[in-house]
């Protein structure tokens, strides 16, 4: 039984490491998210839409990578895939009031986005970590950037950063302004709820991460 079990183990290890290192060299074709998005929509009785289109790390628009970083993740470029304070202070927020707050860096986003369902339970988090840690190793945090840009949800059947732009301000990825990517940054958190153009909230929060996109570094 425990020689069973240990090769269970090996070949789950090997199989995975395997898949995350696939994905450093070749794109993901579909997430999970948008297998679900796309049922709902049926459900719903709408019609089909998965709007995306795959951005190389030079042609994203840097300030929307600078916005991502400022608005998701302002330790991206110096940490090993965990912001400790991050989640700590995301802690500290839940214990105190009711609104449900997550400390996940982007790594840990992308780990979800590109490698797991959706969903909240201990089981799924153990597996983010999991797979959070196969991309530090086997990716560079150009990398990480690249895919996560691409595969995030930006709203409604609408994934990565050009389908974004193209919806949300008719333009190319590559020539968005500062405010429009901190705009796009701004509703990530709820791209299907919030709209770059669209609350006093988002406003406030657009005008912050254009603030620190001026002061965010890239390594790349």
């Amino acid at each position: 039984m425990f020689s069973i079990l240990k090769k269970i183990i090996f070949s789950f290890l090997i199989l995975t490491s395997a898949w995350v290192l696939l994905y450093r060299f070749v794109n993901p074709p579909i997430t999970w998210l948008m297998v679900q998005r796309s049922m709902e929509r049926q459900s719903d009785g709408k019609s089909f839409k998965m709007e995306r289109k795959w951005l190389s790390y030079d042609e994203l628009s840097t300030n929307l990578k600078r916005a991502a970083l400022a608005g998701e993740d302002a330790g991206f470029m110096n940490h090993w895939g965990f912001d400790f304070k991050a989640i700590q202070r995301a802690y500290e927020k839940n214990q105190r009031g009711r609104r449900v707050s997550g400390g996940s860096t982007i790594t840990q986003q992308t780990a979800k986005n590109v490698f797991l369902w959706p969903g909240r339970s201990w089981v799924r988090k153990g597996f983010e970590a999991y797979f959070t840690v196969l991309i530090e190793v086997l990716w560079s945090k150009q990398r990480t950037l690249e895919v996560y840009l691409n595969v995030i949800e930006m709203g409604d059947g609408i994934y990565g950063a050009e389908a974004a732009t193209q919806h949300w301000y008719k333009r190319d990825c590559k020539s968005l302004t500062r405010m429009q990517a901190a705009g796009i940054a701004a509703i990530l958190p709820n791209p299907r709820r919030f709209s770059p153009n669209g609350s006093a909230y988002i406003s406030r929060k657009q005008s912050k991460i254009a603030r620190y996109i001026l002061m965010t570094k890239l390594k790349y």
